[in-house]
């Protein structure tokens, strides 16, 4: 009996061997195949962002109107993402006394960024402490100060 047992073993192996190649079957080969089941939303909160382009070439030269009053203006680039306000302080050094003040052309700057100019002022300027035929000297600086508008 073992021997028959055998026997038909190998008579299912020579026949399974002559039928190499070709496989018959309702689930082989199998691919796993991604399903999407779920979208998650990334979100984020995004920061107040405003630049001043040209900051490092700005400077306001101021030139003679009459006697004791000077003023001069200089153009600034400003990139934002949001509507912004623009404002102006002045600081005098000291070196020429008087009265001086400042302002912007058009303070507001939409979404996206603008050009406008700042100016700069001064009146009732004493001369007497700074030598006749002096250039480029620093008297007063501008600082720009901004909000957002929406």
């Amino acid at each position: 009996m073992k021997k028959a047992l055998f026997a038909v073993a190998a008579v299912a192996l020579l026949a399974a061997s002559v039928q190499a190649g070709e496989i018959k079957t309702h689930t082989w080969p199998c691919t796993f195949t991604p399903i999407q089941i779920a979208t998650i939303p990334v979100k984020m909160d995004v920061g107040y962002w405003v630049a001043i382009e040209n900051q490092g070439d700005l400077v306001i030269n101021m030139a003679q109107e009459s006697i004791h009053v000077y003023s001069g203006c200089t153009n600034i680039s400003v990139k934002c993402n949001v509507a912004v306000t623009l404002s102006c302080s002045i600081t005098p050094t000291g070196d020429v006394p008087g009265d001086y003040s400042c302002s912007i052309t058009s303070p507001n700057i939409p979404f996206g960024g603008g050009t406008t100019q700042v100016c700069a002022r001064l009146e009732n300027a004493n001369l007497s402490g700074v030598p006749g035929g002096t250039t480029g000297k620093q008297v007063a600086s501008v600082k720009i100060s901004v909000v957002p508008t929406s």
